[in-house]
């Protein structure tokens, strides 16, 4: 755990004691903070009691006593509107900020030089994340993964010179970093998400900036217009800028090139690494996230051997195009993590006679986006809310079914796709929703697929998974 000694003796209000929340708490007092917490829900409230966490309700403290408050990422801090808390702190004067401040100002304090890599995006900063980091880890570096990926950033070691900071980053997280100065920055792309919570898409990218003009190595997709002109601004500052992109080529940059990452610069163009053959890193979107992955390596001191000696090995991201089972010919595809239509386009072009499971809690634009990609789809089975809606949008032009929950399209899309002649039939659950009207999270809903999966007769797996005993 990162003690939060750069708070000892201030008196600290939080609000938000889920996962990464109570991981804070017990760092800010394991610095030596006074910290009193709170939560909307009580029995989070009681596990903190439990822990010797001093709590109170923060509409009843001093709040010209507090020096800082900290807020969970989950909190709204602007949209719709502000947290009752956030209210309370602003009339007060107090700084709003979250748990990757905190990791910012310790890594300042104790070892400013420990290199540390922030990775943002709308889409494939997951997968960019956990690829560096195993890029590092085979190295033979010391790596620390955590952030939004899952690892609450405070729980990881403490900062040390020899040890590498890899943490992927939300907009509601970088929201709460005023301070947030990676050594190596990656903005991989924007595309409208979480409006909702930023009121417009220029908030959004606006935020998602603030990363890599915070980075003393800004690595930033050019492949859309919002990230285009951020990267033209960052490169106008005289700041130290890789341009990245899956779509063409780049006078000064690395780009994707067919199945290869070129690297280009004044005075030629070199192949980092083929990803021809590559089992988990298929499509232009993991063009896009090697690519990043390769710059940021570069930038914190490692060799292109070491780098594709790296990429060779990485096995994938769970929930991302993850391939968990066969039976015959047809292939099972978990890519739960697709929570919006962006982010089910690349695995829709990475597979031809696919049997799409899709639907749930929808986003604004549904999947029409997604059209060019319908040629491609065999047949789908819509579940959750966003069914009837989907199914409108698909019409004449794929054949489909309202399956309504996961287990039954996973039985129907098994039993249709046996029955395939195309020679490469894929069960592909890519939802392009959210997964709130079914399940807690995404991950939720991957684990319920890789059940159902698994509960088929015939199938060999090939993630770990134990049946259940009669």
């Amino acid at each position: 755990m990162i003690a939060a000694t750069t708070f000892t003796g201030q008196k600290v209000a939080l609000f938000g004691l889920g996962g990464s929340g109570i991981v804070t708490a017990r760092a800010l007092v394991a610095g030596g903070a006074n910290l009193v917490a709170w939560d909307d829900n009580p029995e989070s409230v009681q596990r903190a009691r439990d822990e010797g966490i001093v709590t109170h309700d923060l509409r009843e403290i001093d709040w010209s006593e507090i020096a800082s408050f900290v807020l969970s990422p989950g909190v709204p801090l602007t949209h719709p509107k502000p947290h009752w808390s956030v209210d309370l702190a602003r009339q007060a004067g107090v700084e709003i900020i979250g748990d990757i401040e905190i990791f910012c100002r310790e890594r300042r304090a104790s070892q400013s030089n420990a290199p540390f890599v922030a990775i943002t995006g709308t889409n494939g900063k997951s997968t960019t994340t956990a690829l560096i980091a195993h890029i590092l880890a085979s190295s033979g570096r010391d790596t620390q993964l955590g952030g939004n990926i899952g690892t609450a950033v405070l729980s990881l070691d403490p900062p040390a010179a020899h040890r590498f900071f890899v943490v992927e980053c939300s907009s509601y997280q970088i929201d709460l970093a005023p301070s947030l100065d990676p050594t190596a920055g990656i903005l991989l792309n924007l595309s409208p998400d979480h409006l909702d919570r930023h009121g417009s898409m220029e908030n959004y990218a606006a935020i998602k900036e603030r990363l890599v003009a915070g980075s003393d190595v800004a690595i930033v997709g050019v492949d859309d217009d919002f990230s285009a002109a951020i990267a033209e601004r960052i490169g106008t500052s005289g700041a130290k800028l890789v341009r990245i992109s899956k779509e063409r080529a780049l006078a000064d940059g690395l780009f994707a090139q067919s199945n290869r990452i070129v690297q280009a610069g004044s005075t030629d163009e070199r192949t980092i690494v083929d990803l021809a053959d590559h089992p988990t890193l298929k499509g232009a979107h993991n063009a896009q996230n090697t690519a990043a992955a390769i710059a940021a390596c570069l930038a914190v001191g490692l060799s292109e051997a070491e780098i594709e000696d790296g990429i060779r090995t990485f096995p994938g991201l769970k929930h991302r195009m993850q391939p968990v089972g066969r039976r015959g010919a047809v292939v099972f595809v978990n890519d739960s993590k697709a929570t919006n239509a962006d982010a089910a386009a690349p695995a829709l072009s990475s597979f031809t006679d696919i049997h799409w499971i899709l639907g749930g809690l929808p986003k604004a634009g549904g999947i029409t986006s997604l059209q060019p990609f319908f040629s491609r789809i065999s047949k789908a089975y819509l579940i959750g809310e966003a069914a009837p809606d989907f199914a409108a949008t698909l019409g004449e032009a794929v054949p489909y079914e309202i399956s309504g929950t996961l287990d039954l399209a996973v039985t129907h899309a098994a039993r249709d796709a046996a029955e395939s002649t195309a020679g490469a039939p894929v069960v592909l659950l890519s939802p392009a929703c959210a997964s709130f009207d079914q399940y807690r999270n995404f991950e939720v809903r991957g684990d319920a697929f890789v059940a159902a999966v698994a509960g088929l007769d015939g199938v060999e797996m090939l993630v770990p998974f134990a049946k259940e005993s009669d």
